[in-house]
């Protein structure tokens, strides 16, 4: 199968490309290498797979870069990870996130309808959920208010795909992640500063009284389900939640990694930040049904391994 992943140098794009090489797949990454964090992080993402992929350097809110490399590609399906990411960041420029989150979706979901492309694998979030009161939440339950210009862009993207599966016949998937951590996690992430942050000694930043909570999903887990959905093909379009269905408190995260790593914490306490919500859990039940995913990897093994990544690529 020849596949397109957008996004595909960033931290759950990589690790999907190495999997999609495994399953004798060819594959074209297209990815802007942009600075949110150091764009050299994405280079080394690939340094393993560079010669096995066509990796397109650009930017999908580019059209003209769009066709052009869907003219070349001939693809079979499209899995969509490509996003500005970050929840607050999205509120110091949320223009930044309307043109590439829901622009970017609509330039490769056109280009689908053109080059007859039957498959679409789109990258949700969590965050849509927004202050949802009912736990855990679940695919069905009614969005009534996204708290954050970025969730409100992922939210626009399922609209958008339901459309042209309904109008075009393409057949979406649309993947709700729940906190996706594990190697190669982004800097800016929270296990990923606060692991570097307590192994130097020095403060981390904790928003609140440590009580908001994260169903923290290790990336093997994310992999499986992005895979699964990949091949789902019993209607033209779905929603999944795709989490580890397991609640960790902030101040348990924290003193899971000081346990981790032998050391201690320096804990700098700040109030609630705008856009973050308080809890999430997620409802899998669906995704177990119909794309017998089943995550395998509870958060105190997962952050073992993320620690002992973290300390290797240190000292490599």
């Amino acid at each position: 199968m020849n596949i397109l992943i957008t996004g595909g140098a960033g931290f759950i794009g990589s690790h999907l490309t190495e999997r999609m090489l495994s399953d004798d797949n060819e594959v074209t990454v297209i990815d802007d290498f942009n600075d949110y964090y150091d764009p050299s992080i994405k280079v080394q993402n690939l340094h393993g797979v560079q010669s096995d992929i066509r990796l397109v350097k650009g930017d999908i809110r580019d059209a003209v870069l769009v066709e052009r490399t869907f003219a070349e590609g001939k693809f079979d399906q499209v899995i969509h990870l490509a996003a500005r990411a970050g929840v607050r960041p999205s509120i110091k420029d949320p223009k930044l996130y309307f043109t590439t989150n829901i622009d970017g979706t609509f330039n490769l979901l056109d280009a689908c309808v053109y080059h007859k492309v039957p498959r679409f694998t789109f990258a949700s979030s969590s965050s849509i959920y927004g202050i949802n009161k009912k736990v855990p939440f679940s695919e069905t339950d009614l969005i009534e208010r996204t708290i954050s210009p970025y969730a409100a862009t992922k939210l626009a993207g399922e609209q958008i795909c339901s459309n042209y599966a309904h109008l075009f016949g393409i057949r979406c998937q649309c993947l709700r992640f729940f906190t996706v951590y594990g190697p190669r996690q982004r800097p800016d992430l929270a296990i990923s500063k606060f692991t570097k942050n307590i192994l130097d000694g020095r403060p981390i930043q904790q928003f609140g009284d440590g009580s908001s909570a994260r169903d923290y999903t290790y990336i093997d887990d994310i992999i499986d389900g992005v895979c699964a959905a990949a091949n789902y093909d019993a209607s033209e379009f779905e929603i999944f939640n795709l989490g580890g269905s397991e609640v960790t408190a902030l101040s348990q995260l924290i003193a899971l990694i000081e346990s981790t790593t032998a050391k201690k914490a320096i804990i700098e306490h700040l109030p609630d930040q705008l856009g973050d919500v308080p809890r999430t859990y997620a409802d899998v039940s669906k995704a177990g049904d119909l794309l017998a995913y089943s995550p395998q990897t509870q958060v105190t093994d997962g952050i073992k391994k993320f620690v002992r990544w973290y300390q290797e690529s240190r000292t490599s």
